[in-house]
């Protein structure tokens, strides 16, 4: 399935400071009846978010219209746990396209790279300066440039670069998920079938 393609993401974040973030926190098992990608947005986080009687929980990020954007900005060590690639699905479905943090579980990260979302590992020090500048002006803009592999806090002018596969970047500059790599060689298959 394709996905958006990504070159350069300017955007507000959303703040999300805690540490240690699981799969399952980010989309309980109770919801991972589904095959298709869609719908999962509505579930992200879904017992941060709302109470039991499914109301929205006043002082969780996502719920506070102070906050917007498509790139979420996590604690260290987002996405650790079950392997399950529903956490990515519901995440991309919810509207992001980019998760920063200091640190990834690796099955995460290779899962967001597969549906389209960018994660880019910062240090623990710009990570707390991207914290605070969010909290000081909710209105703070980071840069993620795909191509230069940089993520830049507007405000301050301060970059980092970060690194990526060179096969999954030119993935997600294209919107290609692994089926649609494949796909788009066809013609290339093709000629070398004939040739042998």
């Amino acid at each position: 399935m394709a996905y958006d393609k990504f070159n350069v993401l300017s955007s507000t974040v959303v703040p999300l400071p805690t540490e240690n973030v699981d799969t399952d926190q980010i989309i309980p098992a109770r919801f991972l009846k589904a095959t298709e990608r869609e719908g999962f947005g509505d579930n992200l986080f879904r017992d941060w978010r709302y109470d039991s009687e499914g109301q929205p929980k006043k002082g969780f990020v996502l719920n506070d219209p102070t906050y917007q954007g498509k790139i979420l900005v996590a604690g260290k060590n987002f996405g650790s746990g079950s392997s399950r690639e529903h956490a990515a699905w519901a995440i991309y479905d919810y509207g992001f396209r980019c998760v920063v943090s200091s640190f990834f579980a690796d099955i995460f990260k290779n899962n967001a790279l597969n549906v389209g979302i960018l994660p880019v590992t910062v240090s623990p020090e710009f990570l707390d300066e991207i914290f605070e500048a969010v909290e000081k002006d909710p209105n703070t803009n980071l840069e993620v440039d795909l191509k230069r592999q940089t993520i830049t806090l507007l405000a301050t002018g301060k970059s980092e670069s970060f690194d990526i596969n060179p096969y999954k970047k030119a993935n997600m500059q294209n919107g290609f998920d692994d089926i649609d790599y494949l796909l788009n060689l066809k013609e290339e298959i093709v000629e070398f079938e004939k040739s042998r």
